[in-house]
């Protein structure tokens, strides 16, 4: 039970998304799935307040790939498309604690439809932990970005209104990608 092959070849096709350039084949238990070539994925939808945690790519960038490609096509229940996720995570090396937080993120994004209520208390038991954990250090990043942001403006108004030149300055770039 694994993946096929090596890594994902990929295609960027802009600043946020993807393109497979040759299947992605994940043999499970039971199923094999195949990503098809073609496929546009963002890797991990990580916010962007955690990346420096959870980079949107990894060690789990194929599993984040076959989760996208389950979600979209429908081919599994979103229930199953998160277990195998989580599983692949799991295989791929994973880390306990990045694996069941990256579990649960995806698990409140599929709004935990085909969840039993043993499954919401268990999606609790790791969530609420997981949040409590991350609190802290996302406020703090989350801070001194914004921070950075605003003395980076300052620096470009000043440099604006310092600098005289008959071509007119570049827009400064507040980009959240």
């Amino acid at each position: 039970m694994a993946f096929i092959g090596g890594g994902p070849v990929v295609e960027g096709i802009d600043a946020k998304f993807w393109r497979l350039t040759q299947p992605l084949t994940y043999r499970g238990a039971v199923e094999t799935f195949t990503v098809p070539a073609g496929f546009r994925t963002d890797f991990a939808s990580v916010p962007r307040a955690l990346v420096w945690l959870i980079p949107r790519y990894g060690a789990y960038t194929r599993a984040a790939i076959l989760h996208d490609y389950l979600c979209r096509t429908g081919e599994v229940g979103p229930a199953d498309a998160d277990g195998l996720f989580r599983r692949s995570l799991r295989e791929a090396g994973v880390s306990v604690p990045r694996r069941w937080m990256m579990w649960a993120a995806v698990r409140f994004g599929s709004r935990l439809r085909g969840a039993t209520a043993g499954d919401v208390l268990g999606w609790f038991l790791i969530a609420v932990p997981s949040v409590l954990f991350l609190a802290v250090p996302v406020v703090v990043v989350t801070t001194a970005l914004v921070v950075f942001w605003f003395v980076e403006l300052l620096f470009w108004a000043v440099g604006r209104v310092a600098t005289r030149s008959e071509v007119p300055p570049p827009a400064p770039q507040m980009k959240t990608a």
